[in-house]
């Protein structure tokens, strides 16, 4: 990350969490191979001397002059360390081999993965969209390579369900992609040929192809499921061919593709794995949790439910407040804390969500950051959050950080809030001093912020880049 850093445990060469694969300082002082993941498949295969020491920075060089990228757009990409239990954007003066020999300390430190998922995870060094870049200098990008890099990004966390959407975008998306990969001059039947060649997951998300209810319910409504989904590719393919005509500039598809993800507020998130209470429903489901995924960017905050693929909550910076804490006891969680405005019952309150997680402080210090960037970018917050689909309307009526929260747009797409689903501490403003109504926390760290655009953020000695 480009400001405070979550510092990194020591790097030991004696250490039992030493990888196996590191190799001898003399062999990294010769010319090394090294693979540079890209999203749709693809790799870049680098020599590099000196591996051990070499900086991201360096490797950057060599990266952006393999995939002929210009000088302008040095700064769209950023390299990952990835593995299925964690993501993590580097800095330029970091050093990918050095981390890698560190990976087992950051999943111990960052992760509930087990020792044995711990044992057998290797990371992989991945080249893709850096979180920091404002989603407006996009929109000025015209390079065909640098457009391809960021589409098979967006396509992937599109397929995969990691940016939620509503039908009309998934569709759309879909036929946008087809109209890449295979042109617009397609008749009805070699459409149907090639869908059912490339099957229907290589244009629409996984859960939408796969539907839901079991397997009988799969089984039975598969067919004509999938007969639905592809008709509305189909209608929404013609509309595109219809459009553009048979030879439409590979630029311009592109950018229709970008500008729709555009509309999604949580696109370039960096994403963190977490848990939130359920709203108890009976004894029985007392002390139960649901999996999210926490997306952070310039915009502002969103949490997203891991496993029905919609919005729980998505709050602008301007919006709340947050903090977190660590354990106090054994068996305790790592908390992140955001407050935000709502209301019960008529009466508004401050409502308090609670998200345990091991990277509760990786994603304190991405918002403290996020938030010292957006203070500082030219234009202002207006220009950076145009166009967003759900971002509430604040009312007139102003209330502490932000002000009073508008009625939220299109209550039945995925991507606005569901407030009424979280299980929330809520809190009165009484004048100077805040009134619980909802049961107590453990610590009283969590402080009223003022009018002002300051942020009860904690003071971190480092941090890492999160997806």
């Amino acid at each position: 990350m480009e400001g405070d850093d979550c510092s990194f445990p020591p790097d030991s060469s004696d250490d039992h969490s030493q990888r196996g694969s590191v190799a001898s300082s003399a062999t990294l002082s010769r010319a090394q191979d090294v693979l540079v993941y890209l999203f749709g498949e693809s790799a870049v295969h680098l020599s590099v001397e000196g591996l051990g020491s070499v900086t991201v920075q360096e490797l950057g060089r060599s990266v952006r002059e393999a995939l002929h990228i210009p000088e302008s757009a040095q700064d769209v990409f950023a390299f990952w360390l990835c593995s299925p239990l964690l993501e993590l954007q580097l800095k330029a003066r970091h050093q990918p081999y050095k981390l890698c020999r560190q990976w087992q300390d950051l999943l111990y430190r960052f992760t509930e993965a087990s020792e044995e998922d711990i044992s057998q995870d290797e990371p992989y060094l991945q080249y893709r969209r850096n979180v920091f870049y404002p989603k407006s200098k996009e929109l000025q990008i015209h390079d065909e390579g640098v457009l391809r890099l960021l589409y098979e990004e967006a396509k992937s966390n599109i397929l995969t369900g990691r940016y939620p959407c509503d039908p009309e975008h998934w569709t759309g998306l879909g036929a946008l992609s087809l109209a890449l990969d295979e042109g617009t001059g397609l008749d009805g039947q070699h459409f149907t040929t090639t869908i059912r060649e490339k099957k229907l997951s290589s244009f629409l998300p996984a859960h939408v192809t796969m539907g839901s209810g079991g397997l009988l319910s799969t089984l039975r409504g598969k067919s004509s499921r999938q007969a639905g989904l592809e008709q509305n590719l189909l209608e929404q393919y013609r509309k595109i061919s219809t459009s553009a005509g048979n030879s439409p500039e590979p630029t311009d598809l592109l950018h229709q593709y970008l500008n729709t993800c555009h509309a999604l507020p949580y696109y370039g998130c960096g994403f963190f794995i977490g848990e939130i209470d359920k709203p108890a429903q009976g004894i029985l489901q007392r002390g139960k949790r649901k999996a999210v995924n926490v997306g952070i960017c310039l915009e502002g905050v969103y949490v997203m439910d891991v496993k029905e693929k919609h919005v729980l909550l998505g709050l602008r910076f301007s919006e709340l407040s947050w903090d977190h804490s660590y354990p106090e006891e054994e068996g305790d969680s790592h908390i992140l804390w955001l407050e935000f405005d709502g209301e019960e019952d008529g009466t508004p309150v401050n409502k308090l969500l609670k998200i345990y997680s091991k990277q509760a402080e990786l994603m304190s210090g991405f918002i403290e950051f996020c938030v010292e960037l957006k203070s500082t970018s030219e234009g202002g917050a207006a220009a950076m959050v145009e166009g967003e689909v759900s971002v509430p309307q604040e009312s007139g009526a102003k209330n502490g950080r932000g002000g009073r929260r508008g009625m939220l747009h299109r209550q039945g797409s995925v991507v606005c809030s569901r407030v009424h689903s979280l299980n929330t501490i809520s809190y009165v403003d009484n004048g100077k001093e805040i009134k619980r109504l909802k049961p107590k926390r453990a610590a009283s760290f969590f402080t009223r912020q003022p009018p002002a655009p300051s942020y009860s953020a904690v003071q971190v000695t480092e941090s890492l880049e999160q997806g």
